[in-house]
């Protein structure tokens, strides 16, 4: 007889970096720190370093949509985020499996661009993302570039951050978290809106090419958070803290844009 408690299950839907600092590395590296049991739907397969992508190779949609299912039907995810899909077709692939799943708890993380430059979705899959998925996300969790290409704001500032996100949750989203490390200063700040209550996260920047993997490590702890009982608000906060901490300890590997340190000690509640 099973004496253990079963863990909590979450799934990340994205795509793979051979370098280990993002996408699905990054998030299962999140989901075993954080104490969840990772579980993985690949969309598509990346030749990438600190330097940059160097090829990208999407996985057929059939294949995603496998990949869901066998999760889903014997591994059923308190939590799940999309990260890289690369394509208008695996957007659809994808918002369709989480209707039919049923996947509650869902974090949209809507990766467009590397951060070494390299564009990672096809232009014509913006459109996908904000029609098919956006309405189906607990939250949303753009940079600065990403909403603004979701939403049409301009505003570089706290107050273009702001109607993003207002814009995104009157989109249909459950909640926003648009991220403002793009923008420049000595302060970096994040700012969250659930439609009732604005939250802002404001901390000295930290003065380091050690960024690379984010934001599909902060979407995954977030996911985390959920998975483990979490409201949405505390989930997000203590995942901005964490990745704050990993930034700060990034362990210097590479020549370019290097890794997080996915070992950070995750803030106990």
């Amino acid at each position: 007889m099973d004496s253990l408690e079963p863990l909590p299950v979450a799934l990340t839907i994205a795509g793979s970096d051979s370098g280990g600092g993002a996408g699905i590395q990054a998030d299962l590296k999140t989901f075993h720190q954080w104490g969840v049991y990772g579980t993985s739907a690949l969309t598509a397969v990346t030749a990438q370093n600190t330097l940059g992508v160097q090829e990208i190779h999407p996985v057929p949609a059939a294949i995603i949509d496998a990949q869901i299912r066998s999760v889903a039907t014997d591994l059923p995810p308190a939590a799940a985020k999309s990260g890289m899909l690369a394509t208008a077709e695996s957007v659809r692939t994808v918002a369709a499996a989480i209707r039919r799943h049923r996947l509650g708890c869902y974090i949209l993380d809507p990766v467009m661009v590397a951060t070494s430059g390299d564009r990672l979705l096809a232009r014509n899959a913006v459109a996908a993302i904000r029609d098919e998925l956006l309405p189906l996300a607990t939250v949303v969790t753009p940079n600065w570039p990403e909403a603004a290409l979701l939403t049409g704001v301009t505003e570089a500032n706290l107050s273009g951050m702001a109607m993003a996100a207002r814009d995104i949750v009157g989109a249909g989203a459950g909640a926003a978290l648009v991220k403002g490390g793009h923008l420049g200063g000595d302060e970096v700040a994040d700012l969250f809106w659930d439609g009732e209550t604005e939250q802002l996260f404001r901390a000295p920047r930290i003065r380091t090419r050690h960024t690379h993997g984010t934001g599909c490590t902060l979407s995954a702890a977030i996911a985390a958070g959920l998975a483990l009982g979490a409201p949405l608000p505390e989930a997000v906060g203590t995942a901005v803290a964490w990745v704050r901490h990993a930034i700060a300890g990034a362990p210097g590997l590479g020549s370019g844009h290097g890794p997080l340190n996915h070992f950070a000690d995750v803030p106990l509640p």
